[in-house]
């Protein structure tokens, strides 16, 4: 039996994996399209996990899955007054001493009206250029188009699923398992979590940033074959 077939197989009908509702394009709460909903994760997750930016990889992501119109690309938007220490650890990984200036941003990358990810981002204004800084501090510019100049690699330190359609042992199972009860699918408000260093191309690191990309990764109606 192939792994989809035991997928298919295993998944029942009451409620055990509930998550919070979703606002965006249902996904239906059948066998098929929770394969496939995790299988469009892991998607996306190789795909960010490939590439050394993530904004670019979400204007991919955008356009491939129609979020938007046509042409629309990622935009952060700047969480004003929002600050979060520079700690010891996070210095060693910068690889900077307690003197040297951090900057912090928090930012929601949208793709039209959805918010694809949430991101805090800590980086060393030294290592940039003038031009790079200047546009960080006066634009809601996306950290990583910002930075595109500086041929930069994205070094991953963490990457996890917040959330799975199928139990993490579904493929174990000799039973059923419970599956949430309704017409669609729950998905949570976030789903993903990267956690990265940004080196220059002689291995310098210039930022840290946490992501979690949300649930409107999935705001596309499934293929046709998972309705």
């Amino acid at each position: 039996m192939t792994r989809l077939a035991a997928a298919m197989a295993l998944l029942g009908a009451t409620p055990s994996l509930a998550a919070a509702p979703s606002p965006h394009p249902a996904w239906p709460n059948t066998p098929l399209a929770r394969v496939e909903a995790l299988a469009v994760l892991q998607s996306l997750n190789a795909a960010l996990l490939s590439s050394d930016s993530a904004t670019l990889t979400l204007d991919s992501w955008c356009a491939r899955h129609h979020l938007a119109p046509a042409g629309t690309r990622v935009v952060a938007e700047r969480v004003r007054g929002a600050d979060k220490p520079v700690t010891a650890a996070l210095r060693v990984e910068l690889q900077v001493d307690a003197d040297e200036p951090v900057r912090y941003r928090h930012v929601r990358l949208r793709c039209g009206d959805l918010v694809l990810s949430e991101a805090d981002n800590w980086y060393v204004p030294a290592r940039l250029t003038p031009e790079m800084n200047a546009a960080l501090d006066s634009s809601d510019i996306a950290f990583g188009r910002a930075v595109q100049p500086l041929h930069f690699r994205r070094q991953t330190l963490s990457a996890k699923l917040l959330w799975s359609p199928l139990p993490d042992d579904w493929d174990e199972r000799a039973a059923p398992v419970d599956v949430p009860a309704g017409a669609a699918i729950a998905i949570p408000d976030h789903v993903i979590e990267h956690r990265a260093v940004l080196r220059l191309p002689d291995g310098t690191p210039f930022s840290e940033v946490v992501e979690d990309y949300t649930g409107a990764v999935l705001a596309f109606p499934p293929p046709v074959f998972a309705r």
